[in-house]
């Protein structure tokens, strides 16, 4: 009988349901025939450590290969690996995806990651896993971190793979896929899929830019509807969610997957670039509309054109092209999905402020505009003036894997309430109190529960503080969040 991998996705319920476990199904992809995947999911089974355990002494597991964001994705991880470690200490525990990425010494060091993968894990996950099962140089695995005579060892990473070249994902070897349909603004049974790996900018802030060095690799159009019509066809699915980095780099890409989709008769929602959606055509954005297109997630960042230069956004990045795209999707009949980063050093008040007074440029144009507002957090590898300035206030990451699961790291990795040195309490106080007119003024439009007569209720009691600029103590309206319950975007998505 094949060899058992066991395969755990810990948990991170975003956007209020789980997704399938992408990263796990593409490194399952690589193995599975040779290999047995077997799924441990922490969003799915209610004690993981104690599954993982007992499915390992079952089948005699040989790995156990874990793959982690930072916050409650990593918090459970550290958790859970220390649980099984103890109890089975022969047991190969190799860590892959964005946290690891960027800390792998730290993991390596941690007493219960043997192995880390970095960025792209397909084919060096399958190489370490023939060279632990048929013996070989672990020299030989690239984009491999490890331990060796106590010293931190890191090779060379493995050429990127294009996608199309990758096996399809074995969404049967899960227990049950029909669990990882959600039910949200787009439909009501909404699956996930990532159509590129990768993106050719270089922003400051973003974390990705480690993993990949600017590359960007797209599937197909035509694997793009494979893919799709599995979903669609096999297992219901109504709506779909492309979590690509970028997903609208090609134009011409784009408008052929928009051509691809619309006999499937569903919707869906991506991630893009305000520059570069700016500069397509009306014509390829009616293909975008038809094919079922509701939302686009871009990173509009700030309402300054200065702290844009700092992030190196790059591109023809402005705030004229926010302000643009803001008013071009409002005519289409696609609702933006607009990121801002607020309490960038080394004024972060007046920075706070700025973008403030831009948000509300941007609401004018377009009220059906839904906002993301994160607090500046610096990322590891950021070259930038500003990781530079927080770091002469005091900044530093953490050294260990327990000083990244303390409650501290924790609300840092979710970019809310960083506790970052420089961030005085008066501009984390002043965004999350504009958060809260805003949204009730301009409720959601993913909200599906809010009536006609809570909507007005909201922007009412909300209006003389938003036409104010009246944002301090708005206990009334986070009072009225509490009984109503309606959905917030920068905590709940849609």
């Amino acid at each position: 009988m094949a060899p058992t991998i066991l395969l755990f996705n810990p948990k991170c319920v975003t956007r209020g349901k789980q997704r399938l476990p992408m990263s796990l199904l593409a490194i399952a992809s690589v193995i599975d025939g040779d290999y047995i995947p077997v799924f441990i999911d922490g969003n799915v089974v209610d004690n993981p450590a104690e599954h993982i355990i007992e499915k390992a002494k079952a089948t005699g597991a040989i790995m156990l290969g874990v793959s982690t964001m930072p916050g409650p994705q990593l918090m459970q991880a550290i958790e859970v690996c220390r649980q099984v470690k103890t109890v089975l200490p022969g047991l190969i525990i190799v860590w892959g995806g964005y946290f690891p990425s960027h800390h792998g010494d730290v993991c390596v060091t941690s007493g219960i990651v043997d192995y880390v993968i970095e960025g792209q894990g397909e084919v060096a996950f399958r190489r370490l896993v023939d060279t632990i099962h048929q013996g070989g140089s672990l020299r030989d695995v690239p984009s491999l971190i490890w331990v060796d005579d106590g010293t931190v060892k890191s090779n060379l990473r493995a050429p990127l793979v294009p996608l199309d070249n990758l096996p399809l994902w074995p969404y049967e070897r899960l227990d049950n896929v029909l669990t990882y349909r959600g039910k949200s603004y787009l439909g009501n049974a909404v699956m996930s899929h990532h159509t590129s790996f990768g993106c050719p900018f270089a922003c400051n802030f973003c974390a990705v830019v480690r993993i990949v060095n600017q590359r960007w690799l797209p599937e197909s159009p035509e694997r793009v509807e494979t893919v799709a019509r599995i979903l669609v066809d096999k297992y219901g699915a109504d709506a779909i969610e492309f979590h690509d980095m970028d997903f609208f780099i090609q134009e011409d890409r784009a408008a052929e997957i928009a051509e691809r989709l619309v006999p499937l008769n569903i919707n869906w929602w991506a991630l893009g670039r305000i520059d570069k959606l700016s500069t397509y055509s009306d014509h390829t954005w009616q293909k975008l509309k038809k094919s079922g297109c509701k939302m686009i997630f871009m990173g509009a960042e700030s309402g300054s054109d200065e702290t844009l230069k700092l992030m190196n956004k790059g591109g023809k990045s402005s705030t004229n092209r926010t302000l643009e795209i803001a008013r071009k999707m409002k005519a289409v009949g696609i609702v933006p999905e607009f990121s801002f980063v607020l309490g960038n050093p080394p004024d972060p008040l007046a920075d706070a402020e700025n973008t403030i007074h831009f948000i509300r440029k941007v609401k004018d144009i377009n009220p059906q505009v839904e906002l993301i507002l994160y607090i500046y957090t610096p990322v590891p590898h950021d070259r930038s003036e500003l990781l530079k300035a927080a770091q002469e206030l005091g900044f530093r990451f953490p050294q260990t894997l327990d000083e990244w699961a303390s409650d501290e790291w924790q609300t840092f990795a979710l970019r809310r309430d960083p506790n970052t040195p420089f961030l005085k309490d008066n501009v984390r106080q002043k965004v999350r109190n504009f958060e809260s007119v805003v949204n009730a003024y301009y409720p959601t439009v993913t909200d599906m529960r809010l009536s006609g007569k809570m909507r007005t209720l909201l922007r009412t009691l909300s209006g003389v503080r938003y036409k104010l600029e009246w944002y301090d103590w708005p206990l009334e309206l986070k009072a009225l969040q509490r009984v109503i319950r309606y959905r917030r975007p920068e905590t709940m998505g849609f």
